[in-house]
């Protein structure tokens, strides 16, 4: 009889929960409640026995839930003298509350979802047994104890803002003082064991899960941020985007490199050479300084510095004042020929030390032509 209704209980279960359309797991809190069967322990000297619960929980996690629970039942107590059957004039009840902790395994797009259960309460038993011959018969028994359980069940995803809930489970109900745990050494001629410390009673039930509250409502996601794409822009308008710029606020007009900072240019003059120890200019210089001045006139903007150079023939201090009187020469001739000296930096001498060719062989020997290139003027661009 207990396996038919134990296989009952499952089946039914099981159907409804296939019949459950699938949804999103959701947070919200739940009402529960269920009705069973409770299979007692033998050990009780009672009948089994319909229970029901009532409760409220939630889901804590995509797989684990949480659970308050209250349950009654009230089986029939067999007496001493009627061990095959019910004494309808004693009473036997029990109640109590419990903390079920259930691990679901979810699986996308499936109806139903299996669950483990593990549980802690409080159970308290009333009981009425035969005292006979004492002439206060029937006594009473009340106690309360803590109870553990562990089940296995089957649950629908919420349809109709419904779901179905199957489940069996053993609860250990811990009740050292019970009259089954110290009655008397016979059990209507039955022997029966003097040393219960708990029972073992098997819940097999079916019930509801009800959502509080409207479903919850899937979030809306945010329009798309438009991509700042520093690759398209050129702030400055030097030429380099402001990814590639790391001089972001570059002056304009001002002639930049690759990476968007400012790099010297200079004005061509080569060939306005001097003489070995000489600040004069040469006649075929003065070609090449009227070419200069026409790129300066062609743009009025532009500012340059004049700057002198020597090679590496004679003392540091000679050459600066050489290179000095050098760039002397060049600026006095763009300015005589109408260039406004405000648009000139200088003149700046700086004597040896910036060669554009070697003073010297590898060997140590004299370079006289990497001397000659460095005995020189040039217009650097300063914007």
């Amino acid at each position: 009889m207990k396996k038919k209704l134990l296989c009952a209980a499952l089946l039914g279960g099981l159907g409804l929960a296939h019949a459950a359309s699938a949804q999103e797991f959701d947070d919200r809190w739940y009402l529960t409640g269920s009705v069973g069967y409770n299979f007692q322990d033998d050990d009780r000297r009672t009948s089994d026995a319909p229970f029901g619960t009532i409760g409220l929980g939630k889901f804590i996690s995509p797989n684990w839930s949480v659970d308050g629970e209250l349950n009654y039942q009230n089986p029939n107590f067999r007496s001493a003298n009627d061990v095959t059957g019910s004494n309808p004039d004693l009473n036997w009840s029990q109640y109590g509350i419990s903390f079920d902790f259930r691990y679901h395994w979810i699986s996308e797009g499936r109806s139903w979802n299996p669950y483990a259960l593990f549980g802690v309460g409080y159970q308290r038993s009333e009981e009425e047994y035969d005292n006979f011959p004492n002439p206060d018969s029937p006594a009473e028994s009340k106690d309360g104890n803590f109870a553990a359980k562990v089940g296995l069940g089957i649950q629908s995803t919420f349809a109709n803002r419904v779901a179905v809930r199957t489940e069996v489970a053993l609860r250990g109900d811990f009740n050292d003082d019970s009259y089954a745990a110290n009655g008397s050494q016979d059990w209507g001629g039955y022997p029966h064991n003097q040393s219960e410390s708990y029972f073992t009673d098997l819940l097999a039930s079916v019930g509801v899960v009800i959502p509080l509250g409207p479903p919850p409502v899937a979030p809306v996601a945010p329009a798309p941020v438009p991509v700042d794409n520093c690759a398209d822009r050129d702030s400055d308008g030097d030429g380099v985007n402001d990814c590639d710029d790391r001089c972001p606020n570059t002056a304009a007009g001002t002639t930049v490199g690759p990476d968007g900072c400012p790099v010297p240019v200079t004005i061509d003059l080569r060939g306005v050479n001097f003489d070995f120890d000489r600040s004069t200019l040469r006649p075929d210089a003065v070609a090449i300084l009227n070419e200069a001045i026409e790129i300066l006139r062609r743009y009025p903007d532009l500012r340059v510095e004049v700057a002198g150079h020597t090679d590496s023939v004679g003392t540091d201090a000679y050459n600066q004042g050489l290179s000095e009187r050098r760039a002397r020469a060049v600026y006095d001739y763009i300015t005589s020929n109408g260039i406004d000296a405000g648009r000139l930096v200088g003149p700046v001498g700086y004597g040896e030390s910036r060669p554009i060719a070697p003073n010297t062989n590898p060997d140590g020997s004299d370079n006289p032509e990497g001397r000659a290139r460095n005995r020189r003027t040039e217009l650097n661009v300063q914007n």
